[in-house]
């Protein structure tokens, strides 16, 4: 018999990783496999194959050092570069003394909320947030996620109201609240948040006495017209932001990601953690090098946002044409796409039964909003870099869906 936390992780396998490896398993080629899957429901950038290619071509060959041990939570030089990348980024300075790397941005979640948070304190995020931060952050660490639910009528723009509502809430059931936490720029929603309103959130943390927690993975992906503010920005020894090479590298196989923190409790535990998640010394090898040149990582990263905000715009077209709303990205791989009109009945029954009518009759693979937490049915994320005849067929197929006359009427839609 397993333990109860082997068991409840097994349980807990995000929605988003199973239907992820099932889309994969059987891919749409429109010629040899028309009716394979179309996979839009992971946010993997696959727009940057050919830069990545002539990156390996100018890398320097594997070496005998690569295979030796490093320190578990990131060799010095690569701590280095990162910083100052970020540096560069975040428009505030980066200590490489104050980053620890670790295998994968989920890994420096569960880091960071198993370094705060003991069994049954809570975390508050507002809602949809990504999915799959419910086994990052409380996996392991046996946190407690408490959605603070925005609303679809201003186009859930970052709210303070209901994040104090569900702090005031925890306090008076007796739950000791350790972080807020948030992505940023935001997942599913694509939002990048006006610095003004982080500035609000952080003094909500400070007057409650919790910490802040980041997830920056698309700070390099911003390509709409609002500059990314970085939570480092923003003044508080009690903010902890973690950034990786999945997204804006398209990397995500490499299992890089970095923890920010300045509290020397804090980076002292997570160094401690690291241990149970280091990044081969060969992959550091490797990232070292690709960050060796300045000039051509910010190149690449130009280029990377260039082709994001043209996916983003021809998809949004696509959406259009079919007549499905959106809420307006800014930055990252994904589009909040409503489909409220078309739920076949009333609520997140209606949602998982046009999930599944989505997944199984139409062979497109999007995550509905529940898996996201949203506050109410009929939202999905679609992740759009990627072959754009792919998106197009796919966004032709989501048109084929009927409109509901009996469902919900939309408070709220840019079409």
């Amino acid at each position: 018999m397993v333990s109860r936390t082997a068991a409840a992780l097994t349980a807990a396998t995000p929605a988003i990783a199973e239907a992820h490896f099932r889309a994969e398993a059987f891919p749409y080629h429109p010629v040899s496999r028309p009716d394979g899957y179309l996979n839009l429901g992971t946010a993997e950038n696959r727009l940057l194959g050919d830069l990545l290619d002539r990156l390996a071509a100018e890398l320097p060959p594997f070496s005998e050092p690569d295979t030796r041990y490093a320190p578990l939570h990131g060799t010095p030089l690569l701590r280095e570069r990162i910083a100052q990348l970020l540096t560069a980024c975040y428009r505030s300075p980066v200590d490489p003394e104050n980053l620890v790397l670790v295998s994968g941005a989920t890994a420096a979640l569960d880091v960071i909320a198993s370094a705060l948070c003991d069994p049954g304190e809570a975390i508050v995020l507002p809602a949809p947030y990504y999915g799959a931060f419910d086994t990052d952050l409380g996996g392991r660490s046996g946190a407690r996620l408490i959605p603070a639910p925005l609303s679809s009528a201003n186009g859930f723009a970052l709210d303070l109201a209901p994040v104090e509502r569900a702090l005031c809430l925890a306090r008076r059931t007796g739950a000791t609240v350790r972080a807020i936490a948030l992505a940023s720029p935001a997942n599913p929603l694509g939002q990048v948040y006006p610095a003004e309103h982080l500035h609000e959130l952080a003094r909500l943390a400070e007057e409650y006495g919790v910490d802040l927690i980041g997830d920056q993975i698309y700070a390099h992906s911003v390509f709409g017209p609002r500059p990314f503010t970085a939570l480092e920005t923003l003044g508080s020894p009690r903010v902890h932001t973690v950034w990786g090479f999945a997204k804006d590298f398209g990397l995500p196989g490499f299992k890089a990601g970095v923890l920010h923190t300045t509290d020397p409790e804090v980076r002292a535990a997570a160094r401690a953690l690291a241990y149970f998640a280091p990044v081969s010394t060969g992959t550091q090898a490797v990232l070292t090098q690709l960050l060796a040149d300045p000039d051509r990582t910010a190149g690449f990263l130009a280029e990377n946002r260039r082709r994001l905000a043209a996916s983003c715009a021809a998809t949004v077209e696509q959406l259009a044409r079919h007549g499905i709303g959106h809420v307006p990205a800014e930055a990252g791989c994904s589009l909040w796409i409503d489909l409220r009109d078309r739920l076949p009945e009333p609520g997140f029954v209606g949602e998982r039964q046009l999930w599944r009518t989505i997944a199984d009759r139409l062979r497109v693979n999007i995550l509905p909003g529940e898996a996201f937490h949203s506050p109410e049915p009929g939202w999905f994320r679609l992740c759009h870099p990627l072959d754009a005849s792919v998106v197009a067929e796919a966004v032709a197929r989501l048109g084929t869906l009927p409109a509901q006359p009996a469902a919900a009427p939309l408070e709220w839609s840019h079409r």
